[in-house]
């Protein structure tokens, strides 16, 4: 209902404020396509500004952090979007703004949105593991490339191949890269060029492009196929912001196609300046080690038993001369002494031996049994004794017997 004022009876400021309040809030939730102006996070809550896609007007907003988190690819600052909104009205200072209850991308936004969702489900399978990732070959002998007839990234790669290293091969398959068989022709393509057994690496490129140029890049079967070549595959799409999910899955993602030339094959110069620079460390490797061993064999030949081995031997045969005629001093000394005693226990043998009594003049009676006489008790006259002398024996026959006094 409209307010009855004038000039006489004017209504106060919070009457407008809260009639144009009540006004807005009956506009209720409207959804709105707009595009999205700087959108700041504070606390909890999205403060951000809609403008409109053909007039020079905008409009604040406010939302909370998940309803814009939520959104299947980020707001950014100039996403266009379709939001569910509803007017509110702040008396306080009248500011009028939007409050956004859901936000959705769209055109660009909504493509990417897609390209997300597609890639969650592929990394859900693991196709972008770094399992998967095959290693390029240092010296390919064959490039497989896969690119657009007669286009700047057939031209850039074929010069970079061939300026580096002259001696690739290069086996071209043109396909269209873009529209809706970019896909089709590129995997048929890729296909080929994998079952030839002399290809090493296959690369795809193109120079880059828009979001809608670039998504026959980001196509499933495209994306599953590269995942199961058994040649290694370089990417070489181009350097847009927006990652196709070929980049992903590729062994190798180069940011050009220049790039890729030179991630695939070394330059010629380089490698002959490192086998000369590998050559040189080897050559001085090798002098150092022969100098270490002729040092250790010097050192080895100045020692004393290898400067004159006879001088060893000598002292050694010096030192056994010694010992020997040391033993045979001491040998002969023992035989001395040895001599000695025998002599020793000799005469002390002869001074004790019968024999030598008997040389001094006496001599050794038997009777007739062979029993030695030393008493004339069993002696009669006529007995006969054998006498025995040093030199001999004697009979003898007893004829008077005399006892000796005792002393």
């Amino acid at each position: 209902m409209a307010l009855e004022t004038s000039a006489d009876s004017p209504a106060p400021l919070r009457s407008i404020s809260l009639a144009l309040q009540g006004w807005i809030g009956k506009l209720g939730a409207v959804w709105v396509e707009a595009e999205v102006v700087q959108p700041k996070l504070s606390g909890n809550t999205y403060y951000l500004t809609l403008r409109d896609l053909a007039a020079n007007l905008s409009i604040s907003a406010i939302a909370f952090r998940a309803v814009v988190e939520s959104s299947a690819s980020p707001i950014t600052d100039g996403t266009r979007v379709i939001v569910h909104a509803k007017p509110e009205f702040y008396s306080p200072n009248g500011r009028l703004s939007l409050k956004l209850l859901e936000i959705r991308p769209t055109g660009e936004g909504e493509l990417l949105a897609q390209l997300e969702r597609r890639r969650q489900l592929l990394a859900a399978e693991g196709l972008f593991e770094n399992r998967w990732k095959q290693r390029l070959p240092i010296l390919p002998t064959a490039i497989g490339l896969v690119t657009g007839k007669g286009s700047a990234a057939e031209r850039d790669v074929v010069e970079n191949v061939r300026d580096r290293w002259p001696g690739a091969s290069l086996e071209i398959r043109h396909a269209l890269m873009q529209g809706s068989q970019s896909a089709t022709a590129v995997i048929a393509a890729l296909r080929e060029l994998d079952a030839a057994s002399h290809v090493d690496v296959i690369v795809i490129a193109r120079g880059g492009g828009s979001m809608e140029d670039l998504l026959p890049f980001s196509d499933e079967a495209l994306v599953r196929a590269v995942h199961a070549a058994a040649t290694p595959v370089v990417s070489a799409i181009g350097h847009e912001p927006d990652v196709p999910l070929l980049d992903l899955v590729a062994d190798l993602r180069a940011s050009t196609p220049t790039d890729a030339a030179k991630r695939v094959v070394p330059h010629v110069g380089d490698e002959l300046a490192g086998l000369t620079a590998a050559r040189e460390r080897a050559r001085q490797a090798v002098a150092a080690q022969l100098h270490r061993e002729a040092a250790g064999l010097a050192a080895l030949r100045s020692r004393p038993v290898l400067r004159s081995p006879s001088a060893f031997v000598d002292a050694q045969q010096d030192h056994v001369s010694g010992q020997r005629e040391r033993a045979r001093r001491a040998m002969a000394a023992r035989l001395d002494r040895a001599h000695d005693e025998v002599g020793h226990h000799l005469a002390r043998v002869r001074a004790l031996s019968p024999l030598a009594t008997m040389h001094r003049g006496y001599a050794v009676a038997l009777d007739g049994a062979g029993r030695a006489v030393t008493s004339i008790d069993p002696l009669a006259p006529g007995d006969e004794l054998v006498l025995h002398l040093t030199d001999g024996q004697a009979t003898v026959r007893v004829t008077d017997l005399q006892e000796h006094p005792h002393e």
